[in-house]
């Protein structure tokens, strides 16, 4: 027979000893590519599939670091049962942070399971206290010289017991000495447990930690020009300065502005995107760039430069931040259009071109061109806007129509804004196909507009809402929700009056942590399109100057300063992860709840969909999401509509009339009370 050795075509691994497997961790955005999300101060879980050959038992470890430093800190991860197993940490810095799994065979678990079965099944255990005793040794080898001296002692008492005939006879007695299987000797073995054949995935995962109002806001958009007490006069930074208490009394802590730098004069667009206008007319705000400067200059009918620090100063001291739309576009008579010529796309006959959207034309505007030749000045140029405005001490920008930009500019952009203020943060408008959406949120956007704006029906909003909350879009898509916008008044506004404005409020605000309103013509009911079939408003904002009177007794500002107080004070709508929804027999009803992390704070939202007529059904409610024990009954205090009631464990009924409330957002309550606390319905 031949000695020879085969021949090898396959190279080995590095070490074929390393025999435990990590596979499907999660979160793992685009398999570690990108960073999910997370927020300081919550807890960050992560889990992953982890096993290994044969029966020996397996250790793990969630590893994590800012990055950037050197040091790991670790925390246990648990077996959830499946080979699927969870820890988790709380990142408590703004920034990156890294994490990684580490597990490994340990022979010393698998030596106290195993004769811990020996023990309770009578057999002499003698050689296996001999091997427990060489395996403490080797753990002593490792161990540093506090720690040496307990593991020796740890070693010699097994020894000792191995050489105890009356133990020999009957070994139960070990189990009940404190340190051999639940006490200091495990700790001590984890402690300095041997690594050095451990597994790691060969790439390490990122977490981006956002502040807290990355998480949780209401946002409200307003045009200052509109802000000026006579009907007729371009509004200043001064007069929406006096604005802001009424923004505030509502309960909103985002300001955001459209556009205020100066607009155009050619093409300048007239009153519902007329093509001509008069020399009065104040332009489209989006049509950016004049003689008076491009994207960090002031319009000079808004005011100064210190006239919007003041308005930002005025809204940080009443506990609001302002946000800045960042709409990287130019009217033809922006500087850049003679400085960079280059940055824009050109017509064979040398002319520019305009923005397009076959069949239509946006004269006012040219966009960029991110395949220019001189793509690099082109970069430098729009990171020097956000950072022009950051130093400025705005940290929250609302981006426009990010979608049409190319996605390598804004993942080295947003990394560079992050590097230097790792609060900022980006909202992008892309109303668009959703991979993306989803492109620009991996790419570091913190929060994102969505479809919710056109989810009317029952089936709609679960499906979508189930999407955002129980795939892996969670992990880095971080939803806010808009009932309307300057560019979009739905056919649902348009049709339902005031109850189809109160029900979409509650969804915005009760479904998702974020979301926001286009105001005043939100809280005022404006309703009236351009034009049949048109999601345009008639004498729409974008175009002219409106005068509001914020006074009129119609105005939702107490319903919606309802809901935000409401949002406010329970911490489970401060969140996403929770929401789940109930089963209701109507499908004009939709019932949903989320809780906080101690399962304090309950919230259960029941919501009539139709805006025109009184809908009711009967609740059944999954008791264990809510954390409620099966059979009990439970009490319900409505936050919205007020009244305290009773319900019972099975099914209870619900009538909502919209004319009324088109909503109940209850606090759920598992204390027992007087029952004559409590109504009936």
């Amino acid at each position: 027979m031949s000695t020879d050795r085969p021949q090898i075509r396959t190279p080995k691994p590095r070490d074929g000893r390393h025999r435990v497997q990590i596979e499907g961790i999660a979160p793992s955005v685009n398999g570690g590519r990108f960073p999910a999300k997370g927020i300081q101060g919550d807890p960050f879980p992560v889990e992953a599939d982890i096993f290994a050959d044969g029966h020996d038992r397996i250790e793990a470890r969630l590893l994590h670091r800012r990055l950037g430093r050197r040091e790991w800190e670790e925390v246990a991860m648990l077996p959830l049962g499946n080979d699927r197993w969870r820890g988790t940490f709380t990142p408590e810095e703004l920034g990156a942070h890294q994490f990684t799994i580490q597990a490994w065979v340990d022979p010393f678990l698998t030596w106290r399971t195993e004769l811990e079965k020996w023990i309770q099944a009578g057999v002499d255990v003698s050689l296996e206290l001999e091997e427990g005793a060489r395996l403490v040794e080797e753990a002593r080898d490792r161990a540093d010289e506090i720690y040496a001296g307990a593991l020796a002692r740890w070693a010699a008492r097994l020894r000792s017991w191995a050489g105890t005939p009356e133990l020999s006879q009957d070994p139960s007695p070990l189990l009940k000495e404190r340190g051999l299987l639940k006490g200091d000797l495990p700790q001590l073995m984890t402690r300095w447990a041997d690594r050095s054949l451990a597994t790691r995935p060969p790439r390490l995962r990122t977490i981006r930690v956002d502040r807290e109002r990355a998480a949780f806001s209401a946002w409200y958009e307003f045009f200052p020009r509109s802000t000026a007490p006579r009907p007729g006069t371009h509004g200043t930074f001064r007069d929406a300065e006096a604005h802001l208490p009424y923004i505030q009394e509502m309960g909103f802590d985002v300001v955001y502005l459209p556009p205020i730098h100066p607009i155009g004069t050619t093409n300048r667009k007239g009153p519902n995107n007329q093509t001509v206008c008069d020399p009065d007319d104040p332009g489209s705000p989006w049509a950016i760039g004049a003689t008076d400067g491009g994207h960090t200059a002031i319009h000079p009918e808004l005011g100064t430069l210190d006239d919007f620090r003041s308005f930002r100063e005025k809204a940080e001291g009443l506990g609001m931040e302002v946000a800045l739309d960042i709409a990287f576009q130019c009217s033809p008579d922006h500087p850049w259009v003679k400085e960079h010529p280059q940055w824009f796309r050109h017509r064979p006959d040398g002319s520019i071109r305009y923005a397009e959207n076959p069949p239509k034309k946006y004269q006012d505007i040219y966009p960029l061109d991110f395949e220019t030749e001189d793509w690099e000045g082109l970069w430098d140029a729009l990171l020097g806007v956000f950072l022009h405005w950051m130093a400025e001490g705005v940290r929250i920008f609302r981006v426009d129509n990010p979608h049409t930009k190319a996605f390598p500019f804004w993942e080295w952009a947003i990394r560079e804004l992050r590097d230097r203020d790792p609060g900022v943060i980006l909202l992008s408008e892309a109303f668009t196909r959703p991979r993306i959406m989803y492109r620009l949120a991996k790419l570091g956007y913190t929060q994102s507009y969505t479809y919710f704006t056109w989810r009317n029906t029952k089936q709609e909003l679960e499906a979508y809402l189930t999407e955002l909350t129980r795939t892996q879009a969670r992990h880095f898509f971080r939803p806010n929700f808009w009932p309307n916008t300057p560019d979009i008044l739905t056919e649902f506004l348009q049709t339902g009056g005031r109850p189809a404005f109160m029900l979409r409020l509650v969804l915005a605000g009760t479904l998702t942590a974020n979301y926001g309103i286009y105001g005043p013509p939100f809280e005022l009911v404006e309703h009236t399109p351009r034009e049949p079939g048109s999601e345009e408003y008639l004498d729409s904002e974008k175009y002219q100057l409106r005068h509001w009177n914020l006074d009129r007794p119609d105005s939702l500002r107490e319903f919606i300063s309802r809901v935000n107080r409401i949002r406010k004070e329970n911490p489970a709508l401060h969140r996403n992860g929770t929401l789940h929804f109930h089963s209701v027999d109507n499908d004009r009803l939709i019932v949903y709840s989320k809780m906080d992390q101690s399962g304090e704070n309950r919230i259960l939202v029941v919501v009539n969909l139709d805006p025109h007529h009184t809908q009711s059904g009967w609740v059944e409610v999954d008791h264990a999401r809510l954390g409620l024990e099966a059979g009990q009954s439970y009490g319900l205090q409505d936050l919205l509509a007020g009244g305290q009631y009773l319900w019972e464990p099975d099914r209870n009924f619900v009538r909502l009339d919209p004319q009324v409330s088109p909503a109940h957002i209850f606090q759920v309550s598992s204390r027992h009370r007087n029952e004559a606390d409590f109504e009936y319905f």
